[in-house]
C-alpha cells in the first residue's frame, strides 16, 4: 500500500476526524474557561479578599536590575490555572456522567431467550423451541 493511500485512509477515518474536532472544541472550551476564571470568578473572590488581583500575586526572588527582569514565583497565576483545571475536570465529569446515564437508559431489549428444556437460544417471541419443539412461555 502506498504512503499517500495509507495517509488518505488514516486522515479520512471517522476516529481521526472525531479526534480533530474534539481537539478544536477542547481548545475553544479552554479559552472559555480561562475567561470564566479570570473575568468572572476571580474578581469577586479578589474583592472578598480585600481587592486582591490573583494574577498579580507573586514572590520576588531577585529584583529587576538594568536590562534584566525581576525573578519571581507567580503563585497567583498558578492558582488561576488550578481553578481552570478544576472547572474543566468538573465539566468533563458532568458530561461523561450524563452520557453514561443516557447509555444505561438505552439498554438493549433482549431479542432471544433460552429454551427451558434444551437450553438452545430461540427468538424472544417464540412459542415453541425450534430445536426440541418444547412449548415455551412468552
Amino acid at each position: 500500500m502506498s504512503f499517500i493511500k495509507e495517509f488518505k485512509e488514516f486522515a479520512l477515518k471517522g476516529n481521526a476526524v472525531d479526534m480533530a474536532v474534539g481537539i478544536i472544541i477542547g481548545a475553544a472550551f479552554g479559552k472559555i474557561v480561562n475567561s470564566l476564571v479570570n473575568d468572572v470568578i476571580m474578581p469577586p473572590i479578589g474583592m472578598l479578599l480585600g481587592g486582591v488581583d490573583f494574577s498579580d500575586l507573586s514572590i520576588t526572588l531577585k529584583n529587576a536590575t538594568g536590562t534584566k527582569e525581576a525573578v519571581t514565583i507567580n503563585y497567583g497565576l498558578f492558582l488561576n490555572t488550578i481553578i481552570n483545571f478544576t472547572i474543566i475536570a468538573l465539566t468533563i465529569f458532568i458530561v461523561i456522567k450524563a452520557i453514561n446515564t443516557i447509555k444505561r437508559r438505552k439498554k438493549e431489549v433482549p431479542t432471544s431467550k433460552h429454551c427451558p428444556e434444551c437450553q438452545m437460544e430461540i427468538p424472544i417471541n417464540a412459542q415453541r423451541c425450534g430445536h426440541c419443539t418444547t412449548k415455551v412461555e412468552t
